[in-house]
């Protein structure tokens, strides 16, 4: 494949374990530490991230770049990857919409570059099994990104199809398995507002055991990453208008999770306390 140096923006907590996962492989990786916060500059020295000064020196070093940031963000990273003239393979491993991919690769229009669509699904890679990378687009293109991961704790899967059919799998299944935190949130919060949460959870033991409601603490994992859910969520609710789905769980979801944004990165923050944000009916201040 050529030389093997590869530049991800921006190492965040998925974001440096995919960036393991290709060192692993042995990739050399470059990031690019301006403007980033310092407990990303502790995952990159900690990795042993190679530094850039600036975009323009990442892209020139790297045949490839991949995009792993929060999906608001997205289009705004193609940009500056587009404007300092980068020649090679971007992969955007983003949870955004098909119609957001195709947003992304008219930004690269009419340059050397060739546009993959990837979507994680999974937690942070750490062992094999359990975090995949689904890449779709260009095969020869496709081929080279899923090189970078062989033999490694993060699965490529290449399913047959043009740029967007990653993101669209990738967003069906957070559809499923995000919304049923919003979901779970939703009925304890009822409960909770009419007296009755102690006994929802004391029926959802015994009708529904192992699920959110049966034991709200299993409800604390949303927090910490709701402020990256609330936008994946708009990204689903557009995906499913493309295709005339109805959006309004997505919508909903949204909602929700926007409610949780004091969390971001928390890690003591406790079901009880989701439940009560939701319950108060208004974002809590940050």
């Amino acid at each position: 494949m050529g030389h093997r140096d590869v530049g991800i923006l921006h190492p965040g907590a998925m974001g440096v374990r995919v960036a393991a996962q290709a060192m692993t492989a042995g990739a050399e990786v470059w990031w690019l530490p301006q403007g980033r916060s310092a407990a990303s500059r502790d995952r990159a020295a900690g990795l042993g991230l190679r530094s850039a000064a600036s975009v323009e020196e990442l892209t020139a070093a790297c045949e490839v770049v991949l995009s792993v940031c929060p999906p608001a963000a997205a289009l705004d990273v193609a940009g500056q990857v587009a404007a300092a003239g980068f020649r090679g393979v971007y992969v955007d491993a983003n949870a955004v919409s098909p119609e957001r991919m195709a947003d992304i690769t008219g930004v690269f229009e009419g340059g050397a570059v060739t546009v993959v669509d990837g979507g994680i699904t999974g937690p942070p890679p750490r062992e094999k099994g359990r975090t995949r990378l689904y890449l779709s687009g260009d095969d020869s293109a496709v081929a080279r990104a899923s090189a970078l991961f062989d033999a490694t704790a993060l699965t490529p899967v290449t399913p047959a199809g043009p740029v967007g059919r990653a993101s669209a799998l990738k967003l069906a299944f957070a559809a499923y398995n995000k919304i049923s935190y919003a979901l779970a949130a939703q009925a304890c919060a009822l409960a909770d507002g009419h007296g009755v949460l102690d006994d929802l959870i004391d029926l959802a033991k015994r009708m529904l055991p192992d699920t959110p409601p049966a034991a709200t603490e299993h409800l604390a994992a949303a927090g910490p990453r709701a402020w990256r859910w609330e936008p994946e969520m708009r990204e689903i609710a557009r995906a499913c208008r493309g295709v005339g789905v109805p959006s309004d769980f997505a919508e909903a979801a949204a909602e929700t999770f926007g409610r949780w944004d004091a969390h971001k990165d928390d890690p003591t923050v406790t079901g009880a306390q989701l439940i009560a944000d939701l319950v108060r009916g208004t974002r809590p201040s940050t």
